[in-house]
């Protein structure tokens, strides 16, 4: 499936697999965020909108995106790999308003992060320029975003790979495993694409999207997992290769998948790859 990223609005979703906020040193962030239950996601933010606007921060107009590297930030040091999912939702508006999303497809996301002390918005330590974060070129079709259909099968793996050895980096996890999926992220992410308020380390996304001309189609990646303990503890250096693989687990073992990331060998209509060099 081919889509146009520059076309779309971006968004990432927060805290939806439980444990990895606490990892990262961001829990503190939500504090006073409130949820409707203990597990639920705490916020939905923007990665990129595709037109620039006095409504909209300057640097989310800039295009992220790049399947094949990651540009370090300047003056920063603390970069991580977020593997994720990613969806590419079709999007229904009436009357100004989000009424209804539909995914269609589906890919491996690293929706790379800083961690940095007194960032005021989640965003601000997504898209620190071009380069910045990574969707993969295989994008899969959506049978039915349902419990039962494709996703159920799908697993999520990450690696980093550095001076020839390959170190996992983030747990492997089933995708049906997020804290919020299926239809009920997307009943969570309607309300958040219409209601979101500024507030703590939120954006008032709502109105983003209608200073972007209301787009009809946008990218949600679902959540990251939560990390290894070796992705826990070692930041991105340049010259280090970021992996994140969504691999069918019905028709390849994990030790397969490492097996052919050691290789450079997974290339298959059935996985989606996302490999970044950092630079």
């Amino acid at each position: 499936m081919q889509f146009d990223l520059r076309a779309m609005a971006s968004f990432g979703v927060a805290g939806n697999f439980t444990g990895h906020l606490e990892q990262a040193g961001e829990a503190r962030d939500f504090t006073n965020v409130k949820t409707a239950e203990a597990n639920a996601p705490k916020a939905l933010f923007p990665t990129f909108m595709p037109k620039a606007s006095s409504a909209i921060p300057d640097y989310l107009s800039v295009f992220p995106f790049d399947a094949y590297r990651v540009i370090f930030p300047d003056r920063q040091q603390n970069l991580q790999i977020e593997p994720e999912m990613a969806i590419i939702c079709d999007v229904t508006w009436e009357r100004g308003q989000v009424t209804a999303l539909q995914p269609i497809g589906f890919g491996a996301s690293n929706d790379c992060s800083i961690r940095k002390e007194g960032a005021r918005k989640i965003s601000e330590k997504k898209n620190w320029g071009a380069s910045s974060k990574g969707f993969a070129t295989n994008v899969l079709p959506i049978d039915r975003f349902v419990p039962g259909g494709i996703l159920d099968k799908y697993r999520i793996a990450s690696f980093l790979v550095r001076e020839g050895e390959v170190y996992e980096y983030g747990e492997d996890s089933a995708v049906r495993d997020y804290s919020y999926f299926y239809q009920k992220l997307i009943t969570w992410c309607i309300d958040k694409l219409n209601h979101q308020q500024d507030a703590g380390p939120a954006e008032h996304i709502h109105e983003y999207l209608v200073a972007a001309g209301c787009p009809t189609r946008i990218l949600i990646s679902v959540g990251a997992t939560r990390y290894t303990p070796f992705g826990e503890s070692h930041y991105l250096q340049k010259g280090d290769q970021a992996v994140v693989v969504l691999y069918p687990e019905d028709v390849y073992a994990k030790e397969e998948i490492i097996h052919r990331v050691k290789r450079d060998n997974l290339e298959e209509d059935d996985i989606s790859l996302l490999q970044q060099m950092i630079v």
